[in-house]
C-alpha cells in the first residue's frame, strides 16, 4: 500500500472555487506589477552591468568595516554576500558611469582603499553589451520553452489543453517574477533558471492531472464535465501533494543549511514549486471547464457532447 497524505474518499470541489483561484492569481499579479512600474526590479549585475569581486578579507577586517570602506567610495549600488567562511565576500558593485576606463578606475580605488592583505579571487566584469545579450537570450529561452511546452501537451492531448496549460504556465513564470518584485531580491541568471524550473515542474504536475482526466472521459461517458475535471483532479491530490512535498523539503534544507548563496538561488525555485503545484491544481483543471473536451482524438471517438457548465 502506497504512502497517502490525503484521504482516498477526498472530494473537493475544484471547479465551484475556481474564481477564488482565479481572483487569487489575478490580485497577487496586478500588485506586482503595479509595484514594478513604481518601485522597479532589482536588476543584477547580469542584466545591468557592473563588476563582480569574489575576495577574503585580510585578517584584522570584518563584513562591517569592509562596508564602511565601500561607503566612503561611493560607488552607488553594492552588495556583499559571505561565501563559505566568514572571510570570503562576493562584492557586486553597479556600472560605474563613464566608458571601460571608468570600470578601471573604479577597480584600482577599491584596491587602494583596502590596502594589503586582501586576496582577490576573481574580478568578473558585464558590459553593457553583454547584460543586453543576457537579456534577450534569457527571454527568448523561456519564450521557446513555453512553446515547445505547448506543443508538446497540445500532441499528447488535444489543442484545447494546451492552451489550458500554456496559461498556467505563463502565471507561474509571472509569479516567479513577481516574487522578486516583493521581495528585491536581484533578478539575474539564476532568476531566469528559476523560472525554467518552475515552467518545468508545473507542466509534469499538470501532464499527469489531464492524463488522469482522459481516462475518466473513456470511463465515465456520461458525467458531465465539471464533476469529471472534479473526480480526476482529486484523484491525482495525494500523488501531487507527494511530489511537491517531498522537493519542497529538498529545498527548504538547501535554503537554511546551504548557506548565503545558495539560499538566495533555492528561494525563488521554492516559491516557483509552490506556484506550480497551485497552478497545476487551481488553474490548469478547471480551466478546462470552459472547452469541449469530449471533441477527443480517435481512442475515444464517437463519445457524444459533455455539458460544460450547469
Amino acid at each position: 500500500m502506497g504512502i497517502r497524505l490525503v484521504p482516498d474518499n477526498i472530494n473537493i470541489d475544484f471547479i465551484k472555487k475556481r474564481f477564488i483561484f482565479f481572483g487569487l492569481s489575478t490580485f497577487i499579479l496586478v500588485a506586482a506589477l503595479v509595484m514594478g512600474l513604481t518601485k522597479g526590479i532589482n536588476w543584477g549585475i547580469d542584466f545591468k552591468g557592473g563588476f563582480m569581486i569574489n575576495m577574503r578579507m585580510s585578517n584584522d577586517m570584518n563584513i562591517n568595516s569592509l562596508r564602511e570602506k565601500f561607503t566612503e567610495l561611493k560607488l552607488g549600488d553594492v552588495s556583499f554576500k559571505e561565501v563559505g567562511n566568514t572571510k570570503d565576500v562576493m562584492v557586486t558593485i553597479e556600472k560605474q558611469p563613464g566608458d571601460e576606463n571608468a570600470q578601471m578606475t573604479a577597480l584600482t580605488r577599491i584596491k587602494e582603499a583596502l590596502g594589503e592583505g586582501v586576496e582577490y579571487r576573481s574580478i568578473d566584469t558585464v558590459g553593457p553589451k553583454a547584460s543586453e545579450e543576457l537579456l534577450t537570450n534569457g527571454t527568448i529561452a523561456i519564450i521557446l520553452c513555453l512553446l515547445a511546452m505547448l506543443g508538446y501537451v497540445a500532441i499528447r492531448f488535444q489543442w484545447r489543453f494546451g492552451v489550458c496549460a500554456i496559461f498556467s504556465l505563463i502565471h507561474d513564470a509571472l509569479f516567479v517574477m513577481a516574487f522578486y518584485v516583493f521581495t528585491g531580491l536581484e533578478f539575474n541568471m539564476p532568476a531566469i533558471l528559476a523560472i525554467l524550473i518552475t515552467i518545468g515542474y508545473s507542466i509534469n504536475d499538470t501532464v499527469v492531472i489531464y492524463d488522469r482526466i482522459r481516462e475518466n472521459l473513456a470511463k465515465f461517458k456520461k458525467l458531465e464535465i465539471p464533476e469529471l475535471i472534479n473526480l480526476s483532479m482529486n484523484e491525482t491530490l495525494s500523488r501531487t501533494t507527494i511530489t511537491s512535498g517531498t522537493t519542497l523539503l529538498s529545498l527548504i534544507f538547501l535554503y537554511f543549511f546551504g548557506g548565503e548563496v545558495i539560499a538566495s538561488y533555492s528561494l525563488p525555485i521554492l516559491m516557483g514549486i509552490i506556484v506550480g503545484t497551485f497552478s497545476s491544481i487551481c488553474l490548469s483543471g478547471p480551466l478546462l471547464v470552459y472547452f469541449d473536451i469530449r471533441a477527443l482524438p480517435k481512442e475515444v471517438e464517437g463519445f457524444k457532447p459533455g455539458v460544460n457548465e450547469n
